[in-house]
């Protein structure tokens, strides 16, 4: 009997003791399992924390450097989008609607409002040169003038420079200065200081350089020099088609401090020479026929009174000396005669043949192929260039034809001396 009691207690230990156990291990398994699902918990966590952390240190990075410099962050920003503000407008500024040339040395354009937008104006004086492109050319040129981007030394040599259909050729008494092509700076020396800078070198008139551009860039330097503000100074030269000769230069300016009051303008500069002929595609030229006619006239005129001095040396050598010259008979006489003694038939001039006027249309039509700017006579195929369209480089008055004879006919009684009606960007 007792070892059957002996034997229950030990058997009701042995239970007592394998519960225990169970219990134990599957505490433990718990404990492990809760430890790996809150693994990547705390990993997600931790990497938030990090990432969090990251961000707030940029953020208090820049906002402790706005905080140095309160204008530096305002400045920057302000700067950067004035840069792709600048770009923008400089590739827009491709098509103007330019008068054609009749005497004058500019036009003005936009009413003499310049393209600037808000972005664009700065009190902090810069300079930038757009690249040559493909052709070598050079692109627009923009500046906030101040005195500290002004010269303060002599200016240098720029003749290594021979930009874009350079020719070096003379007019004596035709040309100020006899040369005809000068070096023009875009942005004129007085207003940067740059000497033989390609990117700011074009091959232009002596009358552009002279009557057109320097009376602006003397204004404006005048003014800076002044009163120590700055001004906004963009200059595009306008190239047509693939020509290497621009046919002259958009000038834009507004002082920057005052908003435009006492410096504001936007004209076209042309690229002309009063009595030359030039080739734009090349930069050859030649005297055009009323000067070459005139030039004639001014040597027979010098031949004439030299002659007529001759005779009245002759006149005053005694008789005796003017018996022994032989005299010449009236068939030579008669053969020496003064050109203009000579009569020449009745000379039509080119003024008095009118083209006949065809029908006009104000808008394209199904049959309208071609298009003339009623301002300058250049003829444009229809679609085939901005020109003809409705955006803002569209003709504001443009005529339109059925074929090309009509289009010519109507363009050479607006400009009868253009030697290029085409343009470049249709043709």
């Amino acid at each position: 009997m007792k070892r059957l009691q002996k034997l229950l207690v030990l058997f009701m230990m042995g239970i007592l003791l394998a519960g225990c156990g169970s219990s134990g291990e599957d505490e433990s398994a718990a404990q492990e399992y809760s430890e790996e699902a809150e693994l990547p918990v705390q990993a997600d966590d931790g990497e938030a924390k990090k990432s969090a952390s990251a961000d707030g240190g940029e953020a208090e990075t820049a906002l402790s450097a706005e905080e140095d410099d309160p204008a530096g962050g305002e400045r920057s920003r302000a700067r950067q989008a004035a840069g792709e503000e600048e770009t923008k407008e400089a590739e827009e500024i491709t098509y103007i609607d330019v008068p054609v040339y009749s005497g004058k040395a500019y036009a003005e354009i936009n009413g003499n409002v310049p393209y600037f937008n808000d972005a664009e104006l700065s009190t902090e004086s810069y300079e930038t040169y757009a690249e040559l492109d493909d052709l070598g050319r050079c692109g627009p040129c923009m500046a906030s003038v101040g005195q500290d981007i002004m010269p303060t030394k002599e200016r240098e040599g720029i003749g290594e420079v021979k930009p874009t259909g350079w020719h070096t050729v003379k007019y004596e008494g035709v040309v100020d200065g006899n040369y005809l092509y000068n070096r023009c700076h875009l942005l004129g020396y007085q207003l940067t200081g740059e000497n033989a800078n390609r990117q700011n070198l074009i091959t232009g008139t002596r009358y552009m350089n002279v009557e057109g551009m320097l009376p602006f860039e003397n204004m404006v330097a005048d003014y800076v020099k002044e009163t120590g503000n700055h001004v906004m100074y963009r200059v595009t030269p306008l190239f047509d088609g693939n020509n290497l000769v621009a046919d002259g230069v958009l000038m834009e300016a507004r002082s920057v401090e005052d908003g435009g009051e006492d410096i504001l303008f936007n004209v076209f500069c042309y690229n002309v020479q009063p009595g030359v002929s030039i080739d734009y595609a090349t930069g050859e030229s030649s005297l055009d026929p009323a000067t070459a006619a005139q030039a004639e006239g001014k040597s027979r005129s010098a031949q004439q009174e030299q002659n007529a001095r001759g005779s009245q040396t002759q006149q005053s050598q005694p008789d005796s000396v003017q018996a022994s010259q032989p005299q010449p008979d009236a068939s030579q006489s008669q053969a020496q005669a003064p050109p203009e003694q000579v009569q020449q038939p009745e000379q039509v001039q080119a003024s008095q043949i009118q083209p006949e006027q065809p029908s006009q249309q104000t808008s394209p039509s199904a049959g309208a192929a071609y298009a003339v700017n009623a301002k300058n006579g250049k003829i444009h195929i229809v679609g085939a260039c901005p020109a003809t369209g409705t955006s803002s480089k569209a003709m504001n008055e443009p005529v339109y034809f059925g074929t090309y004879e009509e289009a010519e006919a109507y363009s050479m009684g607006i400009a009868p001396n253009e030697s290029k009606r085409q343009c470049g960007n249709c043709w």
